[in-house]
């Protein structure tokens, strides 16, 4: 019989990207994806690095087996390697796998399913616990990274490859190195093997993903490497129409990954940076150990901004109410932000972390809940306020986008939901089919302020 499996993803790129990498394995196993509600294998892949992320990551498990009890529920994940006794504890959970042993969640799933027998190296490595449900993580991370996924442009237009995993860095608020381990690379020639399948696939923008994406390369042996060079091999060695780099930390925008920004920019390289900020605040930035200062960050998008022009979108990551943060300081992140050119922020309260320093931190000195919420309301609205600003500026252009695939409803309307090479929202007044590389001319903002106008020279697809 062949199994239905389905996959729930939380939390980053990096974790989608190892989500779609089980799956690649399931179909090539004779497995089909499906709705939890059909499915027999139920794969959840976690999230921790908020409680929400906890609460929210066990909230759906407790749904999916009542909705679907005769499902074998396997976690995953970031919860799944901080915690992974009390998630075996949870309703229908029939194993738990620690990112620790990602890479030997495929075994273990089709195990399950009867696909194959339990392998004695699985079964060596079962941890002990208290609970009955075989639990898969250690401190180790020795399998840890899922390296041969198939990407092609399926499910997900533009997919992730993830080329690192782990992080070096000890931010006083993040429970990451707990869950992710230590800084691993994927080696140069098996990300090239990757990128020539998807462009042979028929790709036409590919994601590079990590938990700290620009330190690449640091831990490989031989020469030195780095993210810069392995772009500009992208670039030489494949025809991928487009590359898209996803969160990359300020201090790792070194002259070379700049300088690509400058010559590629806009054509093959995505007009679009990440750079999580976290607080505008040096004093804050201090006490969550950060390694850069509010006028290194300043820096760093100056120089964005020449290589790539206005039309760059800079994306952060913003916390507000990390512990002691006073009212002065976070009045310097809003000055920083009100100054700097975001197309768009993730914003986020301080979720104290168990085992991390600022958990202590905010046992001392804990920002009262009031307080975050009226800082969170206004970050939200001046997020608005610079999202709206960026994409105004938009009107009356030319952009490059890729069609995405488009809900149900708004595909029943002839509308086609896409995505600018710079990272905004488009909503065309036609239909098309997914993964086409398009010319927009933007008219319009729609409510929900993405771009809105008709494809230049292109004909809609009439499926």
């Amino acid at each position: 019989m062949a199994w239905t499996f389905h996959i729930e993803h939380f939390g980053c790129r990096a974790a989608r990207a190892d989500g779609e990498a089980i799956g690649d394995r399931l179909r090539s196993a004779g497995c089909r994806a499906g709705q939890p509600a059909e499915a027999g294998l139920l794969i959840v892949n976690t999230c921790s690095v908020t409680a929400e992320a906890d609460r929210a990551a066990r909230a759906f498990i407790r749904r999916a087996h009542r909705l679907n009890p005769g499902a074998r529920i396997v976690v995953t994940g970031c919860y799944a390697q901080r915690a992974p006794e009390e998630a075996a504890a949870l309703p229908g959970v029939a194993a738990v796998v620690g990112n620790s042993h990602k890479a030997l969640a495929p075994e273990i799933l089709l195990s399950l399913a009867g696909g194959c027998p339990t392998p004695p190296r699985l079964v060596q490595l079962q941890a002990a616990g208290a609970s009955s449900v075989p639990v898969w993580a250690d401190d180790r991370f020795a399998h840890s990274f899922l390296e041969d996924a198939h990407l092609v442009p399926g499910t997900q237009t533009r997919p992730n490859l993830k080329i690192q995993e782990g992080c070096g860095n000890r931010c006083s608020f993040c429970v990451i190195p707990q869950t992710r381990g230590p800084s691993r690379s994927l080696p140069a020639a098996a990300i090239l093997r990757q990128v020539e399948g998807f462009v042979a696939a028929g790709g036409k923008e590919l994601v590079l993903s990590g938990i700290n994406l620009g330190r690449w390369g640091r831990d490989l042996t031989g020469p030195p490497q780095t993210l810069a060079a392995l772009a500009g091999k992208i670039f030489k060695q494949t025809a991928l129409p487009r590359l898209r780099l996803s969160s990359i930390e300020p201090m790792d925008w070194d002259e070379g990954l700049i300088g690509l920004m400058a010559e590629f920019g806009g054509t093959r390289l995505a007009r679009h940076a990440h750079l999580p900020l976290q607080s505008g605040s040096d004093a804050v930035l201090r006490r969550m150990f950060r390694r850069y200062r509010p006028w290194h960050y300043r820096d760093k998008v100056a120089a964005l901004v020449r290589a790539a022009g206005p039309e760059l979108t800079l994306g952060a990551d913003v916390m507000t109410g990390f512990p002691g943060e006073t009212d002065g300081e976070f009045e310097e992140t809003m000055a920083l932000v009100q100054d700097l050119p975001f197309g768009y922020l993730h914003l986020f309260p301080f979720s104290a972390r168990p085992g991390t320093r600022a958990w202590e931190l905010h046992a001392q000195q804990p920002v009262p809940a009031e307080a975050v919420e009226e800082r969170m309301a206004a970050l939200r609205t001046l997020a608005a306020e610079k999202t709206r600003a960026h994409r105004q500026r938009h009107l009356g252009k030319v952009v490059e986008a890729i069609t995405l695939h488009t809900p149900a409803d708004a595909e029943q309307a002839g509308r086609t939901l896409a995505l600018t090479e710079n990272f905004l929202p488009v909503e065309l007044p036609c239909r098309l089919a997914a993964n086409r590389l398009v010319r927009v001319l933007v008219t319009g903002l729609t409510a929900a302020v993405a771009l809105s106008g008709p494809v230049v020279g292109a004909e809609a697809d009439s499926r």
